[in-house]
């Protein structure tokens, strides 16, 4: 399936670390719903990226984006990730089935043993994502990868935001 913008998205649910489930149905953020996939725990670029996020969460808050980062990994792997990273301004999701994240677009990687991080890739996952959707749960803005490197920053998102809540910008890339 192909994401297009200004579409509505796929259904969206998974188990939160802290406990409940999240679903994008359940959303009412004033402005967007920010949805980033992580790589799992044996990633160190996404310890950087969602550390990142982690240190800036109520400049998104104040913007009226509810955000939430989640992967394909198993809750003892996103606990570690929450402990080990320093994530506990985040919600944090996890457990999310390959197939879900193959629906929203995300690329599939196998495992290939022990990374950098001295941790071992799962046999599969889910490649980076990130998906700003609006309260009607139509699709803004996306990034996605097929790799970990050469993610959009924060900082620029957020301005970004700043930007096409103030010129009424609409979502581009639609036809």
């Amino acid at each position: 399936m192909s994401l297009k913008p200004r579409q509505p998205v796929p259904a969206l649910e998974f188990d939160l670390v802290e406990g409940g489930r999240w679903r994008l149905a359940d959303e009412r953020p004033r402005t967007f719903s920010m949805l980033v996939f992580y790589r799992g725990l044996h990633c160190p670029v996404c310890r950087r990226y969602t550390g990142e996020l982690n240190g800036m969460i109520e400049e998104f808050d104040k913007r009226g984006v509810s955000t939430v980062v989640t992967s394909t990994d198993a809750k003892e792997r996103a606990e570690q990730a929450i402990a080990q990273w320093g994530l506990q301004k985040l919600k944090v999701g996890y457990g999310v089935p390959i197939e879900t994240a193959r629906r929203w677009g995300l690329y599939i990687s196998s495992g290939r043993g022990v990374t950098s991080a001295g941790v071992e890739e799962p046999a599969f996952f889910a490649e980076p994502g990130l998906f700003l959707v609006k309260p009607d749960a139509t699709l803004y803005w996306l990034s996605v990868s097929s790799m970990p490197f050469a993610r959009p920053h924060f900082g620029e998102i957020a301005q970004a935001i700043d930007f096409a809540l103030a010129k009424d910008y609409p979502a581009r890339g639609e036809a």
